[in-house]
């Protein structure tokens, strides 16, 4: 299997465990070891090492973002394809909540493997992005769910 095929079935499984809350069904895409790096200014950036610190931050990012609006679509904008020594891709994840105007943030995700785990797992928003989130929850993040 492929780096982009392994890569395809990591988001896959990332999806379901999204919608199941059970992110034990990623446990097979990441080394032990793993790195997760969030590549944004404050307050969304962050580096979280080792699996379950990882798994941890997924956890908690979903419920304290993506869970507080009604809907969440992810879409790749170009990609996945080898690049820098691993996948990447490009994204645009798109927010609905009713009575309050959609939410869409871009960036980028790069997962570098050792075998077939992850070993490193970078996504990068630029600042303009980070500002438009911090904006949003400015104006409409008392309309969210809690």
């Amino acid at each position: 299997m492929s780096m982009v095929d392994r890569f395809v079935a990591y988001a896959t499984a990332f999806e379901d465990a999204y919608a199941t809350d059970d992110w034990s069904k990623i446990e097979p895409f990441f080394t032990e070891d793993a790195t997760y790096h969030f590549i944004a200014a404050p307050p969304l950036g962050g580096k979280f090492e080792g699996r379950t610190a990882v798994f941890t931050q997924f956890k908690n990012s979903v419920n304290g973002f993506d869970r507080r609006f009604d809907t969440r679509k992810v879409d790749v904008l170009e990609g996945p394809i080898e690049k820098d020594g691993g996948v990447w891709i490009r994204w645009r994840a798109s927010y609905t909540r009713a009575g309050i105007p959609p939410l869409a943030m871009e960036g980028e995700e790069r997962a570098v493997f050792v075998g077939d785990r992850i070993k490193l797992l970078e996504d990068r928003a630029s600042d303009a992005e980070v500002q438009k989130i911090v904006t949003y929850f400015g104006q409409y993040g008392s309309k969210l769910k809690s």
